[in-house]
């Protein structure tokens, strides 16, 4: 009668088993069907990974499941001394196919040719024949040595690779990735059996089936048009979701998948040393974000009472963290959880200093304000025009609504801008000199224009938002209008 035994290895996440003796016919067929694959070498059947219809199976056979003995360095090292082993038959026979190549290549000394037509040309070319085909021998066979101290040092390589602190901690990333995803599952059915709740009239069940994600309310893709073909009742339907989901909550399959992946995270992390007890000053947010790193749907967390935090989800917290929808604990309490649960705060980022220069206020000016300005602008190019063929054109303020500024202020081309000015009420432009951008003047305000019927000689329209407030700009307008008035050849204004 053939004895089994299985063990786990926490570190590859394999089940292996082990038989006594070779598998009858039906065993073995439910033994492959599982997924287990004979390693001829190691003379048992490996799982490559982990599942409980497996580890099932492997109970049955063998009464329990041990821990694997052999870790995974002393398998990758015994792996890697078989194929150190072939690697150097290999040579060996290399060596032995040159050196009959060797040999008979004597026949040939000092360049001595085949006699064609002579009683010895038979014998000579068969000798070039297994000359040759020492040599072709001798090649493949470095070549073969060379490919499995490749394969030795790959194994080693892996080895190290799967224990370095860095592939660890990846590897925990990916296991908290598995485990949101398993709980994301429970909150999806727990959400489903809300919604039914809700609705339970024929009406309301045939429009949530026809226009609600399937996803959302558990159930399957074609069970609305087997509903409106008469196949099934709405209610039967309505119940089949709910037992669907009922069983994605209560069923044991998905909680020894969350138990599984939790002793796993348990094991790594314990590999990487003890957790640090978070010391640091605890906040919402962390709690938050430790919540949701656990799998928790939508978690909120307030401070009802100096020192407490309150932890909330629409659907039941994660079962590792809590039973029930809510758990309030003292910042001691959540510290404790935190590090029970493996979980690091991570180090607060420094902020980026941006390159760029600080931007100036934007201002919206008055209307007094606004039309002073413009009056500056277009004095400013009577002065600018003076020598030209072509005399200046006034302009005038804009008005306009935020959302109308909105609309029409996205893209190089639109009708209404943003621009910089300077002290002076000249625009700051940026232009290109010994080939760098420096800018035309020092801003010290932006103010929004209006490019609607813009024309040469004529000066950007000022532009105001009428529906918020505004402010008084940053500039001398006095001084200024007076010098544009004198530039323009004009008397200043009284």
């Amino acid at each position: 009668m053939t004895s089994f035994t299985a063990t786990y290895s926490p570190e590859d996440n394999k089940i292996r088993l082990y038989a006594s003796s070779r598998l009858d016919a039906e065993t073995y067929a439910r033994v492959k069907e599982a997924g287990f694959q004979w390693a001829p070498k190691q003379e048992l059947f490996v799982a490559p990974k982990w599942t409980p219809q497996r580890e099932d199976l492997a109970i049955e056979l063998a009464g329990e499941l041990e821990a694997e003995e052999m870790t995974l360095a002393e398998r990758a090292a015994i792996k890697a001394e078989r194929l150190d082993g072939l690697a150097h038959k290999r040579h060996a026979e290399a060596n032995a196919f040159a050196r009959r190549a060797d040999q008979l290549s004597q026949a040939f000394h000092m360049g001595q040719p085949i006699l064609v037509g002579h009683h010895s040309e038979r014998g000579a070319r068969k000798t070039q024949g297994r000359m040759h085909s020492a040599m072709t021998a001798s090649i493949d066979a470095e070549k073969a040595a060379t490919y499995w101290l490749y394969r030795a040092t790959g194994v080693e390589r892996f080895a190290n690779m799967k224990n370095d602190p860095r592939t660890r901690a990846n590897r925990i990333k990916t296991l908290l990735a598995e485990l949101r995803d398993l709980q994301r599952g429970i909150n999806t059915a727990h959400a489903a059996l809300a919604i039914w709740d809700s609705f339970t009239t024929d009406e309301q069940i045939r429009h949530v089936l026809g226009n609600m994600d399937t996803r959302k309310t558990w159930s399957n893709y074609d069970l609305y048009y087997k509903v409106d073909k008469g196949e099934i009742t709405p209610a039967d339907a309505r119940q089949s979701c709910i037992e669907g989901a009922t069983l994605a909550v209560n069923g044991p399959v998905r909680r020894r998948w969350i138990e599984h992946v939790l002793n796993r995270l348990a094991f790594e992390r314990s590999m990487l040393g003890d957790v640090p007890r978070y010391e640091g000053e605890l906040t919402p947010v962390i709690v938050q974000a430790f919540a949701r790193e656990q799998g928790a749907e939508n978690p909120k967390c307030t401070e009802p009472h100096a020192g407490v935090f309150r932890l909330e989800s629409p659907v039941p917290l994660p079962a590792h963290v809590a039973p029930e929808t809510s758990l309030a604990l003292s910042e001691d309490g959540w510290r404790d959880l935190m590090q029970a649960s493996g979980y690091t705060v991570p180090a607060r980022k420094a902020r980026r200093v941006s390159a760029k220069p600080d931007a100036v206020p934007l201002i919206n000016p008055s209307h007094e304000q606004a039309e002073r300005l413009q009056t500056i602008w277009n004095l400013q190019m009577v002065a600018a025009c003076k020598n030209k063929h072509r005399g200046a054109k006034p302009n005038q303020i804009y008005t306009t609504t935020q959302a109308t500024y909105s609309a029409n202020s996205k893209g190089d081309y639109a009708p209404f801008k943003t621009i910089e000015i300077d002290a002076e009420a000249r625009r700051v432009r940026t232009e290109w000199q010994r080939q760098e951008r420096v800018r035309s003047g020092e801003p010290v305000a932006r103010i929004r224009i209006s490019t609607i019927g813009a024309e040469f000689y004529k000066p950007d329209a000022l532009l105001v938002i009428t529906d918020k407030p505004t402010k008084s700009l940053p500039i001398d307008l006095d001084t200024l209008e007076a010098a544009a008035r004198q530039a323009a050849g004009e008397e200043a204004a009284a």
